[in-house]
């Protein structure tokens, strides 16, 4: 359907007839000489004097220039039929720990070893892929906090990030009521009913400068909800690592991230496999619903340009005219030039006599 997206500018038309009629005529201020016989000089010159075209013949050009101007202005556009638009869903921040204990392999992927980044990357990737119409983030944290991602609706982009996470490049240790606080922070100019931070960590909080649960409490009060992820094999299936008298298992604080869960009103995942932890993406989806009510867009496709290009064109000729050669100049024209071919004429070649 065609429309106008400004149609009260078409109100202006009658502007330059309004402004002629209202304003006073110009005065140069020069002294005018009257010629009676005006006609009789033009018509030696071999010219038409434009004062003898009618009045509405010489005012067309400049009425349509001033239209056309209009009706670009006024943005004509052919408007397409509705479709259906997923309205933004939830703005969802994913705060992965990357500490030094996250590249355990105590984990399996495809029944072969794999630490708990590799883990997390893979399944939770694919969790950051099915969030369509949700804003999406990602920090990263260690011994301090990160934003590697700001909320976009570039999922693939976020999963990149995540993909390209190192371990330990924001430090060795856990600052976990950082991640908490940074998140805020990200959170707290958002809609207040879509708030939503998912942690992922394998340890206690063993740096930063916030407490945890302060950190939890802060978020309860801005309304946003936190679901904890606790990563990592049990103790008694640590293996090799078991042996050598190492327990990454027993490094994670369970009790703290159950409390910063129930006092957000999140709750808490405990992730031993990847079974586990697939299922725990699912869960999510579930308590956090990525569709909301959807919304209707009608495509547009903007027409301004052809009456734009056809008031530039409409200009260029109105200057053509204005500036094409007097009919006698036209008619000298080529006299001079013929003047002129005896000069280009080629000069016979001089020869030696033998």
């Amino acid at each position: 359907m065609f429309e106008f997206a400004w149609p009260w500018l078409l109100l202006l038309a009658p502007l330059p007839w309004l402004l002629r009629i209202l304003l006073p005529p110009a005065d140069s201020g020069e002294a005018a000489l009257n010629v009676s016989f005006l006609d009789e000089l033009e018509g030696l010159a071999g010219r038409r004097a434009r004062a003898n075209l009618p009045a509405w013949r010489q005012q067309a050009p400049f009425a349509a220039l001033w239209l056309l101007l209009l009706l670009a202005a006024a943005r004509p556009q052919w408007v397409g039929e509705p479709l259906p638009l997923p309205a933004s869903g939830r703005d969802l921040l994913l705060a992965v720990d990357v500490s030094g204990s996250m590249d355990y392999a105590d984990m399996q992927w495809d029944e072969q070893p794999a630490s708990r980044l590799t883990l997390v990357k893979r399944l939770l990737g694919d969790f950051i892929e099915g969030r369509r119409g949700d804003r999406v983030g990602l920090i990263l944290f260690g011994s301090q906090a990160y934003l590697q991602s700001p909320l976009t609706f570039d999922r693939h982009t976020v999963r990149t990030w995540l993909d390209e996470a190192l371990i330990g490049i924001a430090g060795k240790n856990t600052a976990v009521g950082d991640a908490i606080g940074l998140a805020v922070k990200r959170l707290r100019e958002r809609p207040a009913d879509s708030r939503v931070l998912v942690l992922v960590t394998d340890g206690a909080n063993n740096g930063g400068q916030i407490d945890p649960l302060t950190a939890a409490r802060l978020a309860a009060e801005e309304q946003v909800k936190v679901y904890t992820i606790g990563i990592g094999a049990d103790p008694a299936d640590s293996g090799t690592l078991g042996l050598l008298g190492l327990n990454p298992g027993l490094d994670l604080d369970e009790p703290t991230l159950r409390q910063i869960a129930s006092l957000t009103g999140g709750e808490y995942f405990r992730a031993r496999s990847q079974d586990e932890l697939k299922a725990i993406g699912e869960s999510l989806d579930r308590l956090e619903p990525v569709a909301q009510k959807p919304t209707q867009a009608r495509p547009a496709r903007a027409l301004y340009s052809w009456p734009l290009a056809a008031a530039v064109l409409l200009s260029l000729a109105l200057v053509a005219h204005a500036l094409w050669p007097h009919p006698r100049f036209a008619q000298r024209l080529p006299r001079k030039l013929t003047r002129l071919k005896p000069l280009f004429a080629k000069r016979p070649r001089w020869s030696r006599r033998p």
